[in-house]
């Protein structure tokens, strides 16, 4: 019987032993890890912004920032932000993302509005600052830029 008790012990040993190797190199490999790759020449990004929540407007600009400052792809990437719905208000004038906005255009960032948000709010174009962009609408610039391979960075 102790022989059994200490072959099954020895068991449990080479096989925690084991388990902690195996995880060990699972960890090693994880810790080595630095990211993703960006071969392509250029990398595209369109990033929807369909609310006036102050946090969720300041946390896409951080966002489209962040991925304009990305060593892997800086001068690689193109981004586009499309407000529509709530985020219509972003774009108007006095709002106070103005500096934010431009700073952003300045940055190569496409801006544009849906044509539709427009209409349906009873907004006029000369209402919004008049760097933006109008498209007809947000749904079809979304659907055309994924077909195109951009991806959606939703917020």
């Amino acid at each position: 019987m102790k022989q059994i008790s200490l072959f099954l012990l020895l068991i449990c040993l080479v096989t925690i032993t084991s388990n902690a190797q195996t995880n060990s190199v699972a960890f090693e490999t994880n810790k080595a890890f630095t990211g993703a790759k960006a071969p392509k020449k250029t990398v595209h990004a369109i990033y929807p912004m369909d609310t006036n929540d102050p946090k969720v407007i300041e946390k896409t600009f951080r966002h489209i920032n962040n991925a304009l400052n990305d060593e892997r792809l800086v001068g690689k990437v193109q981004i586009e932000l499309i407000a529509f719905g709530g985020g219509t208000e972003v774009y108007l004038k006095n709002s106070k993302y103005e500096e934010d906005l431009k700073a952003l255009l300045e940055k190569g960032v496409i801006i544009a509005q849906c044509n539709n948000s427009l209409r349906e709010r009873k907004i006029s174009r000369d209402q919004l600052y008049d760097f933006i962009a109008v498209v007809p609408s947000a749904n079809g610039e979304l659907i055309i830029r994924q077909a195109e391979g951009w991806a959606v960075v939703k917020q």
